[in-house]
């Protein structure tokens, strides 16, 4: 199969005319803190309430936390000198705990998407965050698993409504050309992991049947020029186009639809089997489990976060610039080679039972460091990003649903089984997650246009031009909106 590379730049006359002003870069600021939902809910979750390590008593603390909530991990964790070191924390009560917040997090994504496209993205965004304000409560003053769970479910609906709307808020905001910075501000979020103003998006204004002329108004402010008249047509076009599709989860289906349909399902499937989850929620575990002692252990996980996060703040200056494609490629690259080297440390090194030695230890966690490194620079950022910025309006808020409850499906399945497996296949789980990175890295290389600096609302010439993709626009020519009549079909 042939690989099709696809560069539009202002010579095709894609480019519409735009600055960044105070008033798109405030109200992403605010949408994309949504990403703290999730980060913050994620380091939490790994790390057994990991701020108490910062105060006198810390690790205490967490042990009463397993004590009170988990109190056959604990009595494992401590006094079963036979188990393996692998099996230690296999427990289902364990991974129900954070595979529950998914579960819900997969059915919210898909309420969420009549919200975003009959109500529009600002509702769906402050829906999420008083869900989750009312989960964190909860649980905060549990007194029992079950409160515990109850309060991460109501946790999973804010993540599910903000994972939902909020990428699409970021990229419909963002000018073109700086739509990749933007949007990256969502997986920073999520990296920093601790709202209302927020105007709505011009296209859902328009969308919406709202005044045409308030939805100009608004797109002048944002893009800090008078001269919006090409980018304001487009957006018409888009919405004509959309309100052609009275059932957006059963067109999506449709032959011409394809490229966003398996880009939908691929990449946030692809995004969760790097084995991310894997080290976001057990990292402690982990380095547990290879001999590091707890305050060790978390405080690894501290120092983990900060780099990934840095990562995902470069990657945001480079990814307008490089592409897309550049960067999914070193960051496949980067994790492969770093989970291959992890697994195979620890098949050499690291028994049932007793611990590696200091250097060893010290190597896998610097290995574990690159390779988060790597997901935060390329996978992490990306997966929202792309999936975001390919999905024309009319379909746009359901195949991000998809993409969402996708991502979720598949965080709930492995975080639901991880410890299991890491129990039965040791050090091969590595193994096992780095030949998906392998996968997901061709699959890219091969399947994926380059999108960076192409308007979304004609982001459908990328697909039209690609060598494969292109096979599923040739019949659908006279239905394309955006297609002019001196423009052939590549």
């Amino acid at each position: 199969m042939a690989v099709a590379t696809v560069a539009i730049n202002s010579s095709e006359g894609l480019q519409y005319n735009g600055q960044i002003t105070w008033l798109v870069t405030l109200s992403c600021i605010i949408a994309a803190s949504g990403g703290l939902l999730f980060g913050y809910d994620t380091g939490v979750t790994g790390n057994f309430l990991l701020p108490l390590l910062f105060v006198k008593g810390g690790v205490t603390s967490m042990e009463s936390f397993l004590k009170k909530f988990f109190p056959g991990v604990y009595i494992e964790m401590k006094e079963d000198t036979k188990l393996s070191n692998y099996c230690k924390f296999d427990s289902q009560l364990l991974t129900s705990f954070t595979s529950s917040l998914y579960v819900s997090c997969l059915i919210a994504s898909f309420l969420a998407a009549t919200v975003t496209r009959d109500y529009g993205r600002k509702p769906s965004i402050v829906i999420g965050g008083v869900a989750f304000l009312i989960g964190a409560v909860l649980g905060g003053v549990a007194e029992n698993i079950y409160m515990l769970i109850i309060g991460r479910l109501l946790l999973g609906v804010g993540i599910g409504f903000t994972n939902q709307s909020v990428p699409l808020y970021l990229s419909e905001m963002a000018p073109p050309k700086f739509r990749g910075a933007f949007n990256y501000g969502f997986q920073l979020c999520i990296g920093i992991g601790r709202a209302v103003f927020l105007p709505e998006t011009p296209n859902s204004l328009i969308q919406q049947g709202r005044d045409d002329e308030k939805a100009k108004n608004l797109l002048q402010r944002i893009r800090g020029i008078d001269d919006v008249q090409e980018e304001f047509n487009g957006l018409i076009a888009a919405n004509n186009a959309s309100k052609t599709i009275k059932h957006p989860f059963k067109n999506i289906f449709q032959r011409k639809y394809r490229p966003q349909l398996v880009m939908s399902i691929a990449i946030p499937f692809f995004q969760q089997v790097t084995g991310i989850n894997v080290i976001t929620f057990y990292a402690p575990i982990l380095f547990l489990t290879i001999g590091s002692g707890v305050s060790s252990s978390l405080l690894s996980t501290v120092v983990l976060g900060l780099v990934a996060t840095s990562m995902t703040a470069v990657s945001s200056f480079v990814v307008d610039k490089l592409g897309r494609r550049a960067i999914f490629h070193a960051g496949g690259i980067t994790m492969f080679i770093t989970q291959m080297m992890i697994g195979g440390i620890m098949a050499a090194k690291l028994g049932e039972h007793g611990a590696m030695n200091q250097g060893y230890n010290v190597l896998v966690v610097a290995l574990i460091c690159i390779y988060s490194c790597g997901f935060a620079f390329s996978w992490g950022p990306l997966g929202w990003l792309v999936t975001s910025e390919i999905f024309p309006l009319e379909i746009r808020s359901a195949a991000q649903s998809i993409n969402v409850g996708v991502s979720f499906f598949c965080s709930a399945v492995i975080s639901q089984t991880f410890l299991a497996m890491l129990c039965h296949l040791k050090y091969a789980s590595f193994f096992f997650f780095g030949m998906w990175v392998a996968l997901m890295t061709v699959f890219i290389y091969f399947l994926l246009p380059e999108t960076k600096n192409v308007p979304i609302e004609k982001m459908d010439r990328v697909w039209r031009k690609h060598k494969f993709w292109k096979r599923f626009y040739k019949e659908n020519r006279i239905q394309e909106p955006f297609l002019s009549s001196h423009e052939p079909i590549a």
